[in-house]
């Protein structure tokens, strides 16, 4: 029996294949740049919104739709396919990107309010079986609504820009603010709220600290809230002191995922590795993003900053963070829900979920240490250019070996994607 479309896993795979599709386009951009042969701007637009709205955001509803109702004890009678959200959220990333790609402001801004419409039904759910559950809400609720929050901000802030309600004036502080509303509120956030309870179920363990975690729930907010009004106010002061608070939390939350591993007797597989090496990258990107703004007290600054930097700094978390997490999610995911949803037989599922989990475990550190190394590759190559041209061998030759790297780790996870997925089930 197969997995019926437009259920959680559909949302899930579908955001892969956006985001594997908008990572191609990225390191295309990327040779372009070092080569001296730049792709037209307004693809930077489509891999960004592709990867993050189509890919990344799809994901995480995805995800919210399948931990919400368990969470809750809400599930038993409710309908495990969204095809409405499945269409409304794939059509409005199709909408903005087709948007960009014309010059077409107008339809982003619609494109926009589609999938702020479909998060929105998202959150609203979320609250009607909130009411009528008999369990409080949990942590992890806590961190989707506070999420949900932030998108709905940064999606609403998105669509001023697109439809020029937004000022001239103010608009370079506005892409500020849309970037980490979207990025660290909506996406950070999700994700941190989930991996308290993920990182813990893979590893057979209980979570080593809840109360650190209802710290981190109260840390995180507040220093995204801070560094808003810090961007707001062209203030960076105010930034950096948002940049201290946001470096404790990580480092708590950080503490508290490592302390739980550190604490089972996992022996570690492609899931675990990847949660536990995403984390370490969060540490590292916020680390990097107060570095940044610590630069700027100077005038001029102390090291120069230009777009390859930036591109370095940015995808510290897009893809050190963010896309191990993604990684690391779907490894732990896919072959559970396949052999849940095919194999209605308890006696036969454990021998198919151990068959579908040797499959995602296959090379993994091949695939770990791509994806690991090739976004350290980027560092390397926004160093080079501190002390090398851009057309020097050195940058050229860690820019080739970055692309090879991310390819590698892309292709094999693909590959085994797939080849679970067409894993024929037990007679």
């Amino acid at each position: 029996m197969q997995t019926p479309a437009c259920r959680p896993l559909a949302f899930l795979l579908t955001g892969f294949t956006w985001l594997l599709l908008a990572s191609l386009l990225g390191l295309a951009i990327l040779v372009g740049m070092v080569r001296g042969t730049p792709l037209p701007s307004w693809l930077r637009l489509v891999h960004v919104h592709g990867a993050l709205v189509g890919g990344v955001a799809q994901m995480i509803m995805g995800a919210m739709l399948a931990f919400i109702p368990p969470l809750l004890m809400t599930g038993q009678n409710r309908p495990d396919s969204r095809p409405i959200l499945f269409v409304a959220v794939n059509g409005g990333a199709l909408g903005m990107l087709l948007g960009f790609g014309f010059r077409n402001f107008p339809l982003v801004a619609a494109g926009g309010f589609v999938v702020l419409t479909a998060f929105l039904s998202v959150a609203s759910d979320a609250w009607r079986q909130a009411r009528h559950s008999l369990n409080a809400p949990p942590l992890n609720l806590w961190f989707y609504g506070l999420a949900l929050l932030a998108l709905s901000g940064g999606l609403a802030l998105g669509l001023g820009m697109a439809t020029q309600f937004v000022e001239p004036s103010w608009y370079g502080r506005a892409r500020l603010v849309h970037l980490h509303l979207n990025l660290l509120g909506f996406v950070t956030l999700a994700i941190v709220g989930t991996m308290h309870n993920l990182l813990p179920t893979i590893l057979q363990k209980s979570l080593y600290s809840p109360r650190l975690a209802r710290i981190v729930l109260f840390m995180l907010p507040a220093g995204i809230v801070i560094l808003i009004i810090g961007f707001s106010a062209s203030s960076l002061k105010t930034e950096l002191i948002a940049g201290g608070l946001l470096m404790v939390g990580v480092g708590l939350y950080a503490f508290n995922l490592f302390s739980t591993w550190r604490n089972s007797d996992h022996a570690g597989n492609a899931a675990s590795d990847h949660l536990l090496i995403a984390t370490f990258f969060l540490v590292l990107a916020v680390l990097m993003g107060v570095l940044v703004a610590a630069n700027y007290l100077w005038d001029p600054p102390v090291l120069p900053f230009g777009t390859l930097h930036l591109v370095a700094y940015t995808h510290m978390a897009l893809v050190g963070f963010v896309l191990q997490t993604i990684f690391g999610a779907l490894s732990h995911l896919v072959p559970i829900t396949l052999a849940v949803s095919r194999v209605p037989s308890h006696k036969k599922r454990g021998p198919y979920l151990e068959k579908l989990t040797a499959i995602v475990d296959r090379w993994r550190t091949v695939q770990v240490g791509g994806l690991s190394l090739g976004t350290m590759g980027l560092a390397l190559i926004a160093t080079l250019t501190w002390t090398m041209p851009l057309g020097s061998n050195a940058v050229h030759a860690a820019t080739w070996g970055t692309f090879v790297l991310f390819i590698i780790a892309l292709a094999l996870f693909a590959a085994k994607l797939a080849w679970a997925l067409g894993t024929p089930t037990p007679e």
